[in-house]
């Protein structure tokens, strides 16, 4: 590693120290997963959570405060035992692009799976992949999560897909999320399958231009190909854990507007 690398690495550790804190749980969609225990429960609302992840931290995580009081904040048990009577209230629900029909479906497909399977993390297995590959991994979720018969076509445009060249930045977001396990309790943990080192990093709009101002992205576009760049270049940081870095890149980008 050349004597810049090893700079961008001692002042990119500095950060990542600095941002993955339990301070930075409360102002993040984070914050609601972390208001639950059960596992299932975690799973469901991170994954919403991180699906409405358009705009205004604090109106996305008030967004989600609203749709999982709609279940009595208790989202695995409403999932497995609701009434037709029980979804009515969601038919209003709206946050940008999401509406009521996306969030109906969404709650058919939670009901789909955790009816055959205890984890979510079992709906990213292809079954074929030794490492557990993202691009493979992302793209069989994709089918799998619109593989109920009559699924809402207005719905694709919430489930990215890397077939698609989407950077899919709200569902590496979600993996990091529910992979990563730290000592700083920011990062849940909970799946075993999927390995750290292959998570990519996910590269939102913050992340996208500090990572532009580091060097750590050429690509002029922002896209699957680009999440790539900048996790590969992380990887020369920390081949085991590149994502943590997102802490750092996004810190950078919104509390210190790099």
């Amino acid at each position: 590693m050349n004597n810049s690398n090893k700079s961008l690495k001692a002042f990119l550790d500095l950060k990542y120290k600095e941002y993955n804190q339990i301070g930075f749980i409360e102002n993040d969609p984070i914050s609601i997963p972390h208001l639950y225990s059960k596992q299932q429960d975690i799973e469901i609302t991170g994954f919403v959570a991180a699906m409405l992840a358009w705009g205004q931290r604090v109106t996305i995580i008030n967004k989600c405060k609203t749709f999982f009081s709609l279940m009595d904040n208790a989202p695995h048990d409403f999932i497995i035992n609701h009434s037709p009577s029980d979804l009515k209230p969601f038919l209003a629900f709206k946050h940008r692009t999401f509406n009521g029909t996306d969030a109906l479906y969404f709650i058919a497909f939670f009901k789909m799976h955790y009816q055959q399977h205890q984890s979510l993390e079992d709906a990213f297995l292809d079954g074929t992949e030794h490492p557990w590959n993202a691009h493979s991994g992302l793209m069989h979720f994709a089918n799998y999560f619109f593989s109920i018969e009559d699924h809402p076509k207005r719905t694709y445009k919430h489930i990215p897909n890397p077939v698609r060249k989407s950077a899919c930045k709200r569902m590496n977001m979600f993996l990091r999320w529910m992979v990563r396990q730290d000592e700083c309790g920011v990062d849940f943990g909970l799946w075993k399958k999927i390995k750290p080192n292959s998570l990519i990093c996910p590269c939102d709009l913050h992340v996208d231009r500090v990572a532009r101002k580091l060097g750590l992205i050429k690509r002029k576009q922002t896209d699957w190909s680009t999440a790539l760049e900048l996790t590969e270049n992380l990887k020369k940081f920390d081949i085991e854990d590149p994502v943590k870095y997102d802490f750092a890149l996004f810190g950078l980008g919104v509390e210190e507007k790099f």
